[in-house]
C-alpha cells in the first residue's frame, strides 16, 4: 500500500474538497473491469472514473462515440464490484444525454439505479451546462469536462490540445465558471496548455483534474492501460509509462504456448493423481469391459 493512500473508510465529496483546501493533490485513475478495480484500490487511489475511453482500450472501438449506455452500465457494475473506499464516477456516453434535460436525467438515473456509481461525468460547456443543472437539482452529483472533449473531438479538429489561443482560452474558462455555477461537484480539464490552466485554477471554488493540463490543478487523472502500458494504441504527449505489462504479458504468454508445445507443461506439479489402489482398480474395470 502506497504512504500516500486513501483512508481506510469509503470517500466523500467532503474529502475531496478537504484536500483542495489543504493542498493535497487527488489521484484518479480509470478503470474498466473488476480486476483493474482492485489494482487501483490496493494503490490507495481517491477517485475512479469509468471513462467511455473503455470504448478503444477495452471494447475496440477506434473512438468513444460507438460505445452504449448498456456496455457502460455493465463496466461500472464490474467495477463497483471491486471498489470499497475511492470514489467512482462513470461517464454518460456520446449521445445519452445532449438531447434534453429529461433524456439526461433518465439516463443519469439508470446509472446511479443499476451501478451504485456516485457521479456521473458529462462533457462540454454549451448545452451541458443546462444538462448538469438539471442533473444536480434532481441530486445526482456532476463531473463537468472542458478542454479537449473526445465524444466531440471531430468538432474540435481532432485529438489535439484545446485553447491554445487567447480567444479560445477565455472561451473554455467561462465553460468551466458556467459548469461550476450549474453545480458540479468536480471538474475534468484535458489537453489544455499549462498557462491556461495557471489562469483558471483561482477562478474555481471546485476541485479541478487535470490530464494534459499541467501541474496547477489540484489533481490528476490517466488511463490505466496507458500509464500500465497495456493498450498498444498510441499515447498522447501527457502520458507517462509507468510499467509494460504489454510486454509483460505477451512474454508470458509466448512462455506458456512454448512449453504445451515443447510438452514441458504441464509438469507433475500441476497434475492430480490417484490413489495407487484405485488407478489399479480402474484398470482392471476397464479390462473387464
Amino acid at each position: 500500500m502506497s504512504a500516500h493512500a486513501a483512508p481506510d473508510r469509503r470517500l466523500g465529496l467532503g474529502d475531496l474538497a478537504a484536500k483542495k483546501a489543504a493542498g493535497e493533490p487527488i489521484v484518479m485513475v480509470t478503470a474498466y473491469d473488476h480486476p483493474g478495480a482492485q489494482i487501483v484500490e490496493a494503490a490507495g487511489v481517491d477517485i475512479v472514473l469509468v471513462g467511455d475511453s473503455a470504448a478503444m482500450t477495452v471494447l475496440g472501438y477506434d473512438s468513444t462515440v460507438p460505445v452504449s449506455v448498456d456496455e457502460m452500465i455493465m463496466l461500472t457494475k464490474a467495477v463497483r464490484r471491486g471498489l470499497t473506499k475511492p470514489l467512482l464516477v462513470a461517464d454518460l456516453p456520446f449521445g445519452s444525454y445532449e438531447t434534453s434535460d429529461a433524456q439526461a436525467l433518465a439516463t443519469a438515473q439508470r446509472f446511479v439505479k443499476e451501478t451504485g456509481c456516485d457521479l456521473v461525468k458529462i462533457e462540454r460547456g454549451g448545452t451541458s451546462v443546462q444538462r448538469a443543472r438539471a442533473l444536480v437539482e434532481a441530486g445526482i452529483p456532476v463531473v463537468g469536462h472542458v478542454g479537449l472533449t473526445p465524444q466531440t473531438a471531430t468538432s474540435l479538429g481532432g485529438y489535439r490540445s484545446q485553447g491554445r489561443t487567447a480567444e479560445a482560452a477565455l472561451a473554455l474558462i467561462d465553460d468551466a465558471l458556467a459548469l461550476q455555477d450549474a453545480g458540479c461537484a468536480l471538474l475534468v480539464v484535458e489537453a489544455v496548455p499549462s498557462e491556461v490552466t495557471a489562469a483558471l485554477m483561482p477562478l474555481l471554488d471546485i476541485p479541478v483534474i487535470g490530464i494534459g493540463a499541467g501541474s496547477a490543478t489540484d489533481g490528476q487523472v490517466l488511463v490505466f492501460h496507458d500509464l500500465l502500458g497495456i493498450y498498444d494504441g498510441g499515447a498522447a504527449r501527457f502520458v507517462k509509462r509507468y510499467a509494460d505489462l504489454r510486454r509483460a504479458a505477451i512474454d508470458g504468454v509466448t512462455a506458456y504456448a512454448d512449453e504445451v508445445r515443447d510438452r514441458v507443461y504441464p509438469a507433475p506439479e500441476h497434475m492430480y493423481s490417484m490413489p495407487a489402489a484405485e488407478a489399479e482398480r480402474l484398470e482392471e474395470l476397464l479390462a473387464g469391459r
